[in-house]
């Protein structure tokens, strides 16, 4: 059973192509079978929450949580570790900030 905060290394489609790459992701939350995740990436560039070495990444990275999407739990290759809670708060702040607009 995965748990919000497990970081995954997932099969993923990209939206610029049909072919499924193997990449790491952040497990949002698990349903039914059904896996929520944002997408980490190692280009330092891009926008998100940094992911260090020292918290168990394979290299310095990137959370982007502009980039969020639903896999099956058969895409799962294995969990590689878990998101500290310091890190965990900071990927929950900042999804709260960017669904902000959906308060009624």
């Amino acid at each position: 059973m995965l748990k919000a905060g497990d970081v995954i290394l997932a099969a993923v489609q990209f939206t610029d192509s049909p072919a499924l790459k193997i990449r790491p992701a952040v497990v949002l939350f698990e349903d039914m079978g059904n896996v929520v995740v944002a997408g980490i990436t190692s280009n330092l560039k891009m926008k998100g929450i940094p992911l260090c070495k020292s918290e168990g990444a394979i290299k310095d990275s990137v959370i982007k949580l502009n980039y969020i999407f639903t896999i099956s739990d058969e895409m799962v290759y294995r969990v590689l570790f878990h998101l500290n809670k310091e890190k965990k708060r900071l990927v929950f702040d900042e999804l709260c900030k960017r669904l902000g607009g959906l308060e009624a």
